[in-house]
Formats: structure tokens, C-alpha cells, sequence
């Protein structure tokens, strides 16, 4: 049984050529494990790896377990592939330094600071308020008479959030103004 102070290295598993090779039914094996309980599948672990698992995570189990199954089905890498995956490996470039802070004086950074609210909660008239939403930047306009979007102007910012999200929504929340929007 290896503890959590050893380090167990995987073994690679050859089929043995005297053998004839037995098509492993990976359909039928994998509807097999995904009916059984995390119990048996750490039995099955165990029988099929050689020691236990510390792992209760059903769906884990059972890739590790038909992984293992169809390299002992079909074998482990070739020698080749080992050595081709080694090479890559030695060859990546990889950062040994973290790279250097960008200056703040540059031109082209844009500086984000909290915005100073009105009385009422609303950003001043002038102001621009963004949002990501479903994977679109949203822009919308504060002015003088209301909001702003697409050239359209709504006269309160939930009227706004009704309109892009299609239900009755919180237009603070929704564009995270205020001390209760900030942090979603």
C-alpha cells in the first residue's frame, strides 16, 4: 500500500504478444462502471491498479478504471511516443522568472477606479457604466433624462436590466452598482 510520503511511478503495461488481443467493448464497460456504486468502483480500482484508492469521486474512478482497462487491453505508449513526448517536453519553453510589472505611465493602459456615486446611487450624468453579460460588453450611457443603450434611452437603469435580460431584474444589482453589486 503506498502511503501519501511515497511516490508510486506508473508501470507501463506491454500486452503480452503470446496472447491473442481481446477487443476491449469500451461502451459496454463503461455503462458497466457507471451503474455501480462508489463503493465497488473503488473494489474495482483496487483489483485493476493494484492498491487502493484515496479517491471516492465516482466519475474519477471510473475514468481512471477504463483507462487502465483499455491499457491493459491494448497496451501503454510505444517507446517511440515516450521518447517523442520526452523530447517536447525538455524542448518547451517554460518561464522560470515572473514577467516584469508594466509601467503605470504608459499611454495606452486604461486606470479603472470606483466610482463616486450621486445622492440617489446613480453615477453622474456623463459617466459610462459597462457590464459583461453573456459574453457581451455592455455600454450604457448615464445622461441627464436617463440611460442610455444601443440609442435608446430608458428612464431608470431596472427598466435597462428588464430589457437586456428579459425579466424583472435590479438595475444596481445588475450592473453592480452600489455596496451590494460589487462582488458578483
Amino acid at each position: 500500500m503506498a502511503t501519501s510520503d511515497s511516490i508510486v511511478a506508473p508501470v507501463a503495461v506491454e500486452p503480452d504478444a503470446s496472447l491473442p488481443k481481446s477487443p476491449l467493448n469500451v461502451g459496454a464497460k463503461l455503462a458497466a462502471l457507471k451503474r455501480m456504486s462508489p463503493a465497488a468502483l473503488r473494489d474495482k480500482y483496487a483489483e485493476v491498479f493494484g492498491e487502493p484508492s484515496r479517491s471516492g469521486h465516482k466519475e474519477w474512478l471510473i475514468k481512471r478504471i477504463i483507462w487502465r482497462m483499455q491499457a491493459n487491453a491494448e497496451g501503454d505508449l510505444s517507446q517511440r511516443a515516450r521518447k517523442l513526448a520526452l523530447e517536447i517536453a525538455n524542448d518547451a519553453d517554460l518561464r522560470v522568472k515572473a514577467p516584469l510589472e508594466p509601467k503605470s505611465e504608459s499611454p495606452d493602459r486604461t486606470v479603472t477606479r470606483k466610482m463616486q456615486l450621486n445622492g440617489g446611487g446613480v453615477p453622474a450624468p456623463g459617466s459610462l457604466i459597462t457590464r459583461e453579460y453573456k459574453g457581451q460588453t455592455l455600454h450604457v450611457a448615464v445622461r441627464d433624462d436617463g440611460f442610455e443603450f444601443e440609442g435608446e434611452i430608458y428612464k431608470s437603469l431596472s427598466a435597462l436590466a428588464k430589457k437586456i435580460t428579459g425579466t424583472h431584474t435590479s438595475g444596481f444589482l445588475f450592473f453592480r452598482l452600489g455596496q451590494y453589486g460589487g462582488g458578483r
